[in-house]
């Protein structure tokens, strides 16, 4: 039987999310301590540990059927590979900074100036579209040092919490793209192959709709239950059953968590009571 290879960072908090992803999807994985290629013995899967910035290039000549990757290095290398699925985690953006003292707020303190990345493709691409010119550094690592060292007026590069550029007297003025970790895929799979990445995007799926949302029951009086029904956000309609209390039923929902605390809000405001949240392992639709 065919496997699909899928490619993730060899190490680093990608390969560790990458993993953790995996195995909330029902896969044993193998952490590749000391190896490069191992197989899921109980999904049609095979994983080859990568070094980050060769994964783009291994996807698009198809060594790899698809990748865990960070949207970043696909934009900056320009492969012709596919986004299946945004992941949600090792969020970043790749942003333009200067040195704290500086009076600047956008990218246009750098027409004429010289700017220091490890992402040439991306900060080139932005420049010109706007209008700025700019003196393009390209290197690897340490970044962030290159305004101290009079390498370059100001930087591109990664950010996470912003706690590197401010160790190192930078501030942020313009981010040219927002980035997370996604699941890309070489073109043209096999019939036989995209049918495994279908599973596999269908268990990711559900492992991600279920980490954005939550399983809530509440007690609601009889004559508010409609008023409740239409306050939750639920994929067809509440569960709704019985007390043993006269006159008070309970209520079964989910609410997305970035709407949790609006919910709650309001469900309180219309006569909710004993509201209980409880995570969700996985949730399929």
């Amino acid at each position: 039987m065919s496997k699909l290879k899928i490619a993730i960072q060899k190490s680093g908090r990608l390969n560790s999310d990458s993993l953790k992803l995996l195995e909330s999807c029902g896969i044993k994985v193998e952490n590749g301590e000391g190896r490069l290629k191992v197989s899921a013995p109980n999904f049609p899967l095979e994983i080859l540990y990568l070094r980050n910035s060769d994964i783009p290039q291994y996807l698009e000549d198809g060594v790899a059927d698809v990748a865990i990757v960070g949207e970043n290095l696909l934009v900056e290398q320009e492969k012709q590979v596919d986004v299946v699925s945004r992941l949600g985690f090792s969020r970043c953006r790749v942003s333009l900074a200067v040195p704290k003292e500086v009076d600047a707020t956008d990218a246009s303190y750098f027409e004429g100036r010289k700017v220091a990345t490890s992402y040439p493709n991306t900060l080139q691409n932005y420049l010109q579209s706007q209008g700025v010119n700019a003196e393009i550094h390209t290197i690897s690592g340490s970044v962030e040092i290159a305004p101290n060292i009079g390498l370059a007026d100001g930087i591109c590069d990664i950010v996470s919490t912003g706690s590197t550029l401010f160790s190192n007297g930078l501030k942020e003025v313009g981010v040219i793209l927002k980035s997370e970790a996604v699941l890309a895929s070489a073109r043209n799979l096999s019939p036989e192959k995209q049918s495994i990445l279908n599973q596999l995007t269908f268990r990711i799926e559900s492992v991600l709709r279920a980490r954005n949302s939550k399983y809530i029951l509440l007690n609601v009086p009889n004559e508010r239950i409609d008023e409740v029904t239409k306050i939750l956000p639920v994929l067809k309609s509440p569960t709704v059953l019985p007390l043993a209390e006269p006159g008070w039923s309970s209520l079964h929902s989910v609410i997305e968590e970035e709407r949790f605390w609006n919910v709650i809000d309001e469900l309180k405001s219309a006569g909710a009571e004993g509201i209980l949240v409880v995570p969700i392992d996985k949730m399929v639709v």
